[in-house]
C-alpha cells in the first residue's frame, strides 16, 4: 500500500428481417439429418477466475472466438470489437495506426473518473499496452458486463471486463502455422468537398466587395477596389501575368483565364499506404504438457506520409503437470513497436490531415514560374514552396512535405508481460492456486524539428525526449473447492490479490542546432528545460465467491470483494464490493420438454456493486503543489485543495437476462436488460480562477444507464457441401444524471442537469440567416418587465442563449455478421451500424470562414452563401469582416446516424489432395476489406468519432484491402 500525505431507417431494418429469413430457412431447406449436427449449446465459457457453462452462468457473458479476431487487418485489438457484442462501444477516434479505441461497456459509468474496462489476460489483470497483443495469438476473448460476472474483480472491474485468452499447444501432433499478408490502405472516407480555384477567386473577391461596401464605401468603387487588391491579399496569381486582375469588376473571371496549376494538398501530405503482416507460430503438445510460441511481424503504413506503425512480437506459452498435484505454468510476451505519428488529432498548424485541408489547391507545393511550369534547383530538382507570400491563415512558411521526412515523431515502446502460477490439488475437489503477473512498459519518445527548412530555421532546429516506465505486478493467491453431492453441486472460491502500479518519466528539450542531420539533444547548443515526476499506486484485496445448483436446472450465486485503495485517505480507503445472482434452466423442466420447441430456455437475473477509484491523480486527498523559479529561489505554490473525505464512487448493476436455442440449435438468442446506477460520482467541481484554484475533486451526485440487448444467431441453411450463419446484435442505451449538488454544471460544451446525460450538448441555437442582410442569426432568450420569457434572435454570437441540443450518445447501435459456406469456399461480412445521437463537427468549421481568413480553403457549401438574389440559405452573406458564424452553434451538430461495412473476406480452402504430398494440413488464400463501405449523409466527415461527439481534426479512419495466405504444417 502506498500511503503518502442521418444515415436513414434502412440501414437497421435487415436485422429485423434475418429473424423471419432465418425462420424460412430454416423450415424451407430440405436437409439431411444425418448432416444436421446440434451445435454444442452448453459451451464453456472463460469468466472471472475460472471457466463455465453458459446456460448454467448466472452472469452476462459475451464471447468473440479466434476466427472474428485472428484475421482482421487492426493493429489494435480493440478496433476488432465494434459490432461484435451487444451493450459494447468501441469507437476508434483515431485512425492512426497503433491508436486505442475508446471501449465503453453499458454506458459511461463515471463523469471524470476513467471509463475503461478492465482488461485480463489469462486470468490476471494487464497493464501493457493492449496494441502488443497480436490477434493471431488469441484464442478467444469473453467480455463481462454484469455485476455477478465482473464483481470479483472489485474495483478494476467496474466498468466491465474484456477477458483474452491467448492459444495453447494441443495434445497430439505439433503443428505449425504460418499467416501472410499485403495490404493497402487508403482513406475510409473522402474529406469534404472544396470550392475550385475560379469559385474560390471569384467569391473571394466578393468578400472582399462586401468588406469595403461594409466600411461604407460606395459599391462601384469597393468593387474596383476588391478587383485591384484580390491578386495581393491572397499573395498569388495562378492565372498567369496575361491575367494580372483575373475578376473583373463585376465579380466574374475574365474570359479566357484558366489555372496554370491544382495542386491539393492531400495528393501530397496522404498516399496509398502499404501494409505487411507476417505470423508464425508452433504448437504441441502431450498428455502432461503442452506449449504454444509466436512469432509476429507488422509493418503498417499510414495514410499520412511519415506515418505508420511497426512492431516484432514473440509469444511463449508452457504448461506442465510436474507432478499428479501440481501444475505449473508460464506465459512470457515480449513486444517492441515504433509508432511514427507527426500531429494528426488537433488543432495545431503542423497537423498533417488539417493541413493538407486547409491549404487551396492554388497554392502550389512546388515553386513555380508566372506561366505555370516548374521552378528548378542547380541539379535540375523541383524546389518545395514554403508559401512566404501565402497569408498566416492559409500556413505562411509552411510545407510538411518538404519537413517532415526531415524530422522526427516518434515513439517507441517495448513491452513485456510475463506471468506464471503454480495449482496444486490437495483434493479432487480441493485445489489452490497461486499466481504473478508483471507488466514492463518502457517509452521512448523522441520529436525533432529540423534546422533546414519551415519554421524550426528561425531557432535552429528543436528536440525533444521523452521517456517513462511504467511497472505492475499483481500477486493472486485463489483457494476453490468444486464438490457434487448427489443432485447437488457446490463451487466455493476464496482468494488474495495485491497490485502495485508505478509510473516515472522524464522529459527535456533543447534547441539550436550547429549542423544538420543531426537529431539527439546532445548536438544542440541551447538547453531548453527539463522535467520529471512519478507516481504509485497500491490495492489490497480479498475476495469470495459460492455457486451453488440443485439438478443442474437452478443456480444461485454470491460473491464478495473488499479492496483498499491508497488513492483514499485512510479513513475512506477500503471499499467492500458485492454481486448475487440466480438462474433457472427452464429447458430441462419436463412441462418446456414436452412443448418439443426449446434446445435451451435459460433465465437469469443478477444485481450487485462495484467500486470506481480511477481518478485523473493518484493522491487527489492530499494538498499538492508545483514548484517554480522565482529570480533563482525556488519557489512552491499550492496547486491543487485536499479532499481527504473523497470516497468510492459505487456502480449498482442490476441484469435479467433471457437465453434461448429453437430449431434443434439453428436459431439461438439471448435478451437482457440491464440497469447501472453510479453514485457518488468522482468529478472536478469548477471554481472561480480568482480563487487561484480551477477546480477540486468530489463525490458529486448519481447517474444511471439502462438499456436492452438482443442476440440472434442463426443458420437458415446447412447442408453437406453449404452452411449460411446470419447473427444481429442490437443494444440500446438511455443514460441519464439523476442527482446532483447543484441545478446544473458546464463543462465545456456540455451540461451537466438531472434527467439529462452526461454528454448533452449545451449551445447556442442556430436560427439561419437573416434574409434581409445575410447576416448569421442565433436565438435569444430574455425575461421582460412582466417576468415572461421572450424568445428573439440575434446576429451578435455573444448575446445568443445556450440551449440544451440531444446528446452524444446512440439510442440504439450494433451489429450484423453473416458467413457462407460452399464445399472450399467461404465468406464473411460485417456490417456496423448506430442510430441516434450528435456530433459537433468543429473540424468543418476550419473551412467555412466567411472571408476574414484570407487564403482559407472554402467548402463547397460556400456556393450557396446569401446573396440579393440567393436569399432562402443556410450561408452567410461573404465579407472580410469578422461574423463570428463558425463560433460553436447548432449549426454544426450533426446527426450520428450512420452504417459502416466494417469488414468482408473472402477464402478459399484447396482441396486437400493438393498439398498433402507437400506436407501440408491446410492451405487457404483468402483476400478481405476493412471499413469498405460508410453510409452517412454529413460528406466529409468520418461519423466514427470520439465517444463525447466533438470532432477534433483527427487522422481519418482507413480504408484497407489486403490479400493473404495460412498454411498448417
Amino acid at each position: 500500500m502506498i500511503n503518502k500525505n442521418s444515415f436513414n431507417s434502412k440501414i437497421w431494418i435487415p436485422p429485423v428481417a434475418v429473424f423471419f429469413l432465418g425462420i424460412i430457412g430454416v423450415q424451407g431447406q430440405e436437409i439431411k439429418k444425418d448432416t444436421l449436427k446440434e451445435k454444442e449449446i452448453d459451451e464453456v465459457v472463460v469468466v472471472a477466475y475460472g471457466k463455465a457453462k453458459r446456460n448454467s452462468y448466472t452472469g452476462s457473458v459475451s464471447t468473440i472466438s479466434s476466427d472474428k479476431i485472428n484475421n482482421r487487418p487492426v493493429t489494435n485489438i480493440t478496433k476488432a470489437l465494434e459490432g461484435q457484442v451487444p451493450g459494447l462501444q468501441a469507437v476508434s477516434a483515431s485512425g492512426q495506426p497503433g491508436s486505442v479505441a475508446s471501449v465503453r461497456i453499458r454506458g459511461i459509468g463515471s463523469v471524470s473518473a476513467s471509463s475503461d474496462p478492465l482488461y485480463v489476460v489469462d486470468g490476471l489483470p494487464f497493464d501493457g499496452n493492449i496494441n502488443t497483443i497480436s490477434p493471431n495469438d488469441i484464442e478467444s476473448m469473453s467480455v463481462l458486463k454484469d455485476a455477478s460476472a465482473s464483481a470479483l474483480y472489485g474495483s478494476r472491474g467496474a466498468n466491465g471486463v474484456i477477458i483474452i485468452t491467448t492459444k495453447s499447444g494441443k495434445k497430439g501432433e505439433s503443428k505449425i502455422n504460418f499467416n501472410i499478408s499485403q495490404g493497402f490502405s487508403s482513406r475510409a472516407v473522402k474529406d469534404y468537398a472544396q470550392v475550385n480555384t475560379d469559385q474560390y477567386f471569384e467569391l473571394y473577391w466578393e468578400a472582399m466587395r462586401n468588406g469595403y461596401v461594409a466600411n461604407n464605401i460606395a459599391p462601384q468603387q469597393a468593387a474596383q477596389m476588391a478587383t485591384d487588391g484580390l491578386v495581393n491579399a491572397l499573395g498569388i496569381n495562378p492565372y498567369g501575368a496575361s491575367f494580372a486582375k483575373p475578376v473583373g469588376t463585376d465579380g466574374k473571371l475574365l474570359a479566357g483565364a484558366k489555372a496554370l496549376w491544382n495542386d491539393n494538398w492531400a495528393d501530397v501530405l496522404q498516399r496509398v499506404a502499404s501494409r505487411n503482416q507476417v505470423d508464425l507460430d508452433f504448437s504441441g503438445g502431450n498428455e502432461k504438457s503442452n506449449y504454444y510460441f509466436s512469432l509476429g511481424y507488422l509493418d503498417d503504413k499510414g495514410i499520412a506520409i511519415e506515418s505508420g506503425f511497426k512492431k516484432y512480437s514473440t509469444r511463449l506459452k508452457l504448461n506442465s503437470e510436474v507432478k499428479k498435484w501440481l501444475n505449473v505454468g508460464a506465459n512470457l510476451s515480449f513486444t517492441n513497436s515504433v509508432q511514427l505519428a507527426p500531429a494528426s488529432s488537433d488543432s495545431s498548424s503542423e497537423n498533417i490531415i488539417n493541413v493538407g485541408r486547409i491549404i487551396p489547391s492554388f497554392y502550389p507545393y512546388y515553386e513555380r514560374n508566372t506561366d505555370g511550369s516548374y521552378k528548378l534547383d542547380a541539379g535540375g530538382n523541383y524546389i518545395y514552396d514554403f508559401g512566404k507570400y501565402r497569408p498566416t491563415s492559409a500556413l505562411q512558411n509552411q510545407n510538411l512535405a518538404a519537413t517532415l521526412p526531415l524530422d522526427k515523431n516518434e515513439n517507441r515502446e517495448d513491452n513485456f508481460s510475463g506471468k506464471g502460477f503454480a495449482e496444486f490439488t490437495f483434493l479432487p475437489e480441493l485445489k489452490f492456486k497461486t499466481s504473478f503477473s508483471v507488466d514492463l512498459v518502457n517509452y521512448n519518445g523522441h520529436y525533432y524539428t529540423n534546422s533546414l527548412l519551415g519554421q524550426g530555421t528561425e531557432i535552429g532546429g528543436s528536440v525533444t525526449k521523452t521517456n517513462s516506465r511504467t511497472l505492475s505486478y499483481t500477486t493472486s493467491n485463489i483457494l476453490t473447492y468444486d464438490k457434487k453431492f448427489g443432485q447437488h453441486h457446490v463451487n466455493l472460491l476464496a482468494g488474495q490479490e495485491f497490485y502495485h502500479y508505478e509510473y516515472q518519466t522524464i522529459s527535456g528539450n533543447r534547441s539550436q542546432f550547429s549542423l544538420p542531420y543531426y537529431y539527439e539533444p546532445d548536438a544542440a547548443a541551447l538547453f531548453g528545460g527539463f522535467t520529471g515526476n512519478s507516481d504509485q499506486l497500491g490495492l489490497l484485496s480479498f475476495l469470495g465467491k459460492a455457486e451453488y445448483d440443485y439438478q443442474n436446472k437452478y443456480f444461485i450465486s454470491g460473491s464478495v470483494r473488499s479492496d483498499a485503495s491508497s488513492r483514499f485517505s485512510q479513513d475512506n480507503r477500503w471499499g467492500t464490493f458485492w454481486s448475487v445472482g440466480g438462474s433457472w434452466k427452464a429447458s430441462s423442466e419436463n412441462f418446456i420438454k414436452d412443448l418439443n420447441i426449446f434446445n435451451q430456455l435459460t433465465l437469469r437475473a443478477s444485481y450487485g456493486g462495484q467500486g470506481n477509484d480511477k481518478l485523473k491523480t493518484y493522491y487527489a486527498y492530499q494538498s499538492l503543489y508545483r514548484f517554480y523559479n522565482n529570480l533563482g529561489e525556488a519557489g512552491t505554490v499550492a496547486s491543487s485543495l485536499p479532499t481527504p473525505n473523497l470516497k468510492w464512487e459505487t456502480n449498482l448493476n442490476l441484469n435479467i437476462g433471457l437465453e434461448f436455442a429453437i430449431l434443434n440449435n439453428r436459431i439461438k438468442g439471448n435478451v437482457e436488460y440491464f440497469k447501472r446506477e453510479s453514485q457518488d460520482l468522482l468529478f472536478e467541481m469548477p471554481l472561480a480562477p480568482s480563487l487561484g484554484f480551477t477546480g477540486f475533486q468530489a463525490n458529486i451526485g448519481t447517474m444511471q444507464n439502462t438499456g436492452f440487448e438482443f442476440s440472434l444467431f442463426t443458420t437458415p441453411v446447412k447442408t453437406d457441401d453449404f452452411q449460411w450463419n446470419v447473427d444481429v446484435n442490437l443494444s440500446t442505451l438511455n443514460n441519464k444524471i439523476t442527482k446532483l449538488p447543484q441545478p446544473s454544471i458546464i463543462s465545456g460544451t456540455k451540461l451537466l442537469t438531472v434527467g439529462g446525460s452526461v454528454y448533452d450538448f449545451y449551445l447556442p441555437t442556430w436560427v439561419g440567416v437573416d434574409p434581409t442582410n445575410g447576416k448569421p442569426l442565433w436565438k435569444t432568450i430574455t425575461t421582460d418587465a412582466n417576468g415572461q420569457t421572450v424568445e428573439g434572435t440575434t446576429s451578435e454570437y455573444a448575446k445568443a442563449a445556450r440551449e440544451i441540443q440531444g446528446s452524444a450518445l446512440p439510442k440504439l447501435m450494433g451489429g450484423l455478421t453473416t458467413s457462407l459456406n460452399y464445399k472450399n469456399f467461404d465468406l464473411s461480412a460485417l456490417l456496423t451500424f448506430r442510430l441516434g445521437g450528435k456530433i459537433l463537427d468543429t473540424d468543418y468549421t476550419s473551412i467555412m470562414s466567411n472571408g476574414n481568413l484570407a487564403g482559407r480553403a472554402w467548402s463547397a457549401e460556400m456556393v450557396n452563401r446569401w446573396t440579393p438574389e440567393n436569399t432562402n440559405t443556410d450561408v452567410p452573406i461573404l465579407s472580410t469582416t469578422t461574423n463570428n458564424w463558425t463560433s460553436t452553434s447548432s449549426r454544426f451538430l450533426y446527426s450520428a446516424t450512420y452504417a459502416r461495412l466494417k469488414n468482408v473476406s473472402i477464402g478459399y480452402t484447396l482441396p486437400s489432395n493438393y498439398f498433402e504430398k507437400l506436407g501440408l494440413k491446410n492451405f487457404r488464400v483468402y483476400v478481405q476489406g476493412e471499413n469498405l463501405l460508410t453510409f452517412y449523409k454529413h460528406k466529409g466527415m468520418d461519423p466514427e468519432q470520439s465517444l463525447d461527439g466533438t470532432t477534433y481534426y483527427r487522422y481519418p479512419a482507413m480504408r484497407t484491402i489486403t490479400f493473404g495466405l495460412q498454411a498448417t504444417l
